[in-house]
């Protein structure tokens, strides 16, 4: 264990901050079950922790453990899981900057060049300790690339994204100046039909009253006039599918959560969306933040939920903060909590902030975090609508998957599935990034091209020049121009062998190095893996070594072994893993190998 596990007193401000989670001290002090009844507030008391100092000590670990009656080797188990946190000591203030595809491919490499050259390699602090620097994952702002995110720690933490970050911006904020209350600009949204993305940039994402009258909770309204049966009813009959990738039939969730005879029921909003190049979530969250509590009602109380957690990822400071204004207000007015808006029934939502770790998008990755356990996967069977949160039926959807709901209750199920095709109904956000004219979050039909789709972005930047563009996020996969005729749909994807996962469509042109793409996809997913399982632990590492052996090549007969190698890496990790991450950690770079240039001459397949 850690070397600074050592102490065993908190100081007076870690003391304050676990406090603040947990209430004074009082008779739960010598632990029991009543102690241990709130393990589920482990993750928002070290976050508690982290806010304050900006690390976790062993004297703050040790109180909230006997606070908790967490044994304390599995609280550092927790507290070692997520990337945010930090168990040795650290500055208060870090700039976390984004190193992923389409932030490399937009000057992440050069900024950090220039951020080593004025303060020093990664986590390295600065002479007054005060401040230092860290590589950082996605960070959800592929649109306005290369992004930041700056988090200050304190009595009054701030945390910002900065985005787009210039290499100016970034250096001052390492140097410690101060970078103000700056404020993003507002995102560049777009589509045809526009229906979830009608409110955003539209209406204060602060002001109830505003949603309300551009026709904000008219659809619980409606919902509660209908009833639960009849809601579900509808749901299924507009056929939507999930939207986070898995395209999971929605009604047939609810219709499973509601029938089952263990209660208490919940509902998750999986708001951890930590997919390379996926930003749809977070503009939802941010600028329609009504609509997303709004969204989660109607569901709960068609499954019969009392409780709802929203899991927002913990690179989103403002959607957290918007979201926690949301519920405050809807629960001052009666949208929330004990018989709302009187009709007898009665639901609350509680916001979880995850802490770097793209696992917990995994539904049972994500209960396993909120219970105050490792984010790592279960084993399925059982299914969460029978065993899911704290072991009781529990309806989990993502953020894109609810926002529908207004609309299909509104309209009904079947003049809902008239927009898009048979098996593919309603509506489709695409996050669009890279070598675009307009990046930018897209909103339109299932069935419409991917060419039209671009075209509506401007157009990509060189389209003589494009090498692929990936389609899915970093589990997806690369396609050429030759699929730009490809209707954007579930039946189509799986048809051209690609998939529209979480909506990323990033293009690249060949100004890139491809390689290095792939690499950082490979890296991506080793770094990402939980480990519980042998095929992903040791089979994303495996990846990423044959890849940079490969890229250190220049002819296709000294790489053969190793994209053999690859084949079968990948086949081991898609049929072996225990969930979707080792799944798909091998998709993207599979499907690279059709692409002429990229692999060493010769062995492309």
């Amino acid at each position: 264990m850690d070397l600074h596990f050592t102490s065993a007193d908190p100081t007076p401000d870690e003391r304050a901050a676990i406090d603040g989670i947990l209430g004074a001290p009082n008779d739960e002090w010598s632990g029991g079950a009543r102690a241990r009844e709130r393990r589920h507030l482990l993750l928002p008391t070290l976050h508690a922790i982290n806010q304050r100092i900006g690390w976790i000590s062993g004297g703050a670990l040790n109180y909230a453990c006997r606070r908790l009656a967490v044994p304390p080797a599995d609280a550092y188990g927790v507290a070692t899981f997520y990337a945010m946190f930090s168990t040795k000591p650290r500055p208060p203030t870090v700039l976390h900057v984004c190193d992923d595809i389409a932030c490399a491919s937009a000057g992440a490499q050069e900024l950090c060049r220039a951020l080593e050259s004025a303060h020093g390699p990664a986590g390295t602090p600065s002479p007054d300790g005060r401040t230092t620097w860290l590589r950082s994952p996605c960070l959800g702002s592929c649109d306005r690339a290369p992004a930041a995110l700056f988090v200050e720690a304190g009595t009054q933490p701030r945390e910002r994204q900065l985005a787009p970050v210039t290499v100016a911006a970034a250096v001052a904020a390492v140097s410690g100046d101060d970078i103000g209350n700056t404020t993003p600009e507002p995102p560049h949204v777009a589509g045809s039909p526009l229906r979830l993305l009608a409110r955003v940039g539209r209406v204060d994402p602060e002001s109830l009253d505003d949603y309300l009258s551009n026709g904000g909770y008219r659809a619980l309204q409606r919902a509660f006039e209908m009833g639960p049966g009849k809601v579900i009813a509808e749901v299924i009959a507009s056929k939507l599918l999930g939207r986070g990738g898995a395209a999971f039939p929605t009604g047939r969730k609810m219709q499973s959560v509601a029938t089952a005879s263990s209660r208490p029921h919940y509902i998750v909003c999986n708001a951890d969306e930590s997919e390379p190049g996926t930003f749809k979530d977070r503009i939802l969250m941010e600028h329609d933040p009504f609509a997303v509590i709004e969204a989660m009602t109607i569901a709960a109380f068609a499954a019969g939920c009392e409780r709802g957690f929203l899991y927002v990822r913990g690179e989103y400071p403002l959607a957290a903060k918007r979201l926690a204004h949301a519920i405050d207000a809807a629960r001052h007015r009666g949208f929330i909590g004990s018989d709302i808006i009187g009709r007898g029934y009665s639901f609350d939502v509680e916001i979880r902030r995850g802490a770097g770790a793209y696992i917990c998008g995994e539904e049972t990755a994500l209960f396993n975090s909120i219970e105050g356990k490792r984010g790592e996967p279960r084993n399925k069977p059982p299914f969460p609508a029978d065993v899911g949160l704290f072991g009781k039926p529990t309806l989990v959807n993502n953020v894109e998957t609810l926002v529908n709901l207004p609309h299909v209750v509104l309209d009904g199920g079947a003049a809902y599935a008239q927009t898009g095709t048979a098996d593919s109904t309603g509506t489709r956000l695409f996050c669009l990034s890279g070598a675009v004219r307009r990046p930018g979050l897209y909103e339109v039909a299932h069935g419409t091209t991917l060419a039209a789709l671009l075209d509506m972005a401007g157009g990509l930047t060189s389209p003589e020049s494009v090498q692929a563009i990936l389609l899915g996020g970093a589990a997806g996969s690369f396609v050429t121009t030759a699929a730009l005729s490809m209707p954007l749909s579930f039946e189509s994807a799986r048809a051209a062998n690609a998939t529209l996962g979480s909506g990323v469509v990033m293009a690249f042109d060949r100004s890139v190095d491809f390689m290095s793409v792939l690499a950082r996809i490979a890296r991506f997913f080793r770094e990402e893996s939980c480990g519980q399982c042998v095929p992903c632990r040791v089979g994303t590492v495996r990846q990423e070594e044959a890849l940079q052996r490969i890229a250190s090549l220049h002819t296709g007969a000294d790489a053969s072994s190793d994209l053999v190698l690859l084949d079968d890496i990948a086949r081991v990790m898609r049929d072996a893993s225990i969930c979707g991450l080792g799944q798909t950690a091998a998709n993207a770079i599979a499907s690279a190998r059709v692409l002429a240039g990229v692999f060493p001459t010769g062995q492309a397949t």
